[in-house]
């Protein structure tokens, strides 16, 4: 059986699939998702499982080098901006509007999850990123100004 936390097997897969800048989307129940777009559905029933949950048991498992979210968040749902700071604290934060979210940006990403979450504005974009460290570990490579903080 897997040593980390993520059971789900479709979930797990897709993380090992994602490479550096791929975009995966963690969402809220009632995301439009675009058919075109690989969907995960964990949702169960209002609420089960969480967006915290979620994005927690992903963040030990998945490196996102930058998080992007509505930049309506701040202050229509502070108190999960606040959760997807906390969780998310090493990587890279930005925000756009949410019509973009729903539109052109959701066709883009390789995978979305779906979440059983009642969370207006509960739409967390993830950027793939690197192991800066393990990367960066053989002698003779020198890491980018950008990834010094990492190592």
């Amino acid at each position: 059986m897997k040593r980390d936390k993520i059971l789900n097997s479709e979930l797990s897969y897709a993380i090992a699939k994602l490479g550096h800048g791929d975009l995966m989307i963690v969402c809220d129940a009632g995301f439009p998702i675009p058919e075109e777009v690989w969907r995960i559905d964990l949702a169960l029933v209002q609420d089960v499982p969480d967006l915290e949950t979620v994005l927690t048991a992903i963040s030990e498992a998945y490196i996102a080098e930058k998080v992007a979210y509505a930049a309506e968040m701040a202050q229509n749902n502070p108190k999960l901006l606040e959760k997807v700071k906390r969780i998310f604290a090493s990587a890279e934060h930005a925000t756009l509007a949410h019509s973009e979210i729903l539109g052109g940006v959701a066709r883009q990403a390789k995978v979305i999850v779906r979440t059983g979450a009642f969370d207006p504005w509960g739409n967390i974009l993830l950027y793939s990123g690197v192991d800066v460290p393990k990367w960066f570990s053989k002698e003779g490579t020198i890491a980018p100004d950008y990834y010094k903080d990492k190592l």
